[in-house]
């Protein structure tokens, strides 16, 4: 049972991790980049939410996971 109660921690802090990326992503307003000559950029828009994309993708493996772990939780 311990080895449930690790993974379900294990899970938890990836999941904080990912989330905290996630608002930093979102925080950088990459809409407003584009409205600066490319020149100026201080970072491409694109790569921004090609990140944001990625990091959903990863949140939501992981509370799949975590749904898979608690009882009664996999759903088939």
């Amino acid at each position: 049972m311990s080895a449930q109660n690790g993974e379900d921690e294990v899970l938890y802090e990836l999941k904080v991790e990912i989330e905290v990326e996630l608002a930093e992503a979102e925080a950088s307003r990459p809409e407003e980049e584009l409205e600066l000559p490319v020149a100026d950029w201080l970072f491409d828009p694109t790569d921004v939410e090609r990140e944001e994309i990625g990091l959903r993708g990863l949140r939501d493996a992981v509370e799949a996971l975590e749904d898979d772990s608690r009882p009664g939780g996999h759903v088939a």
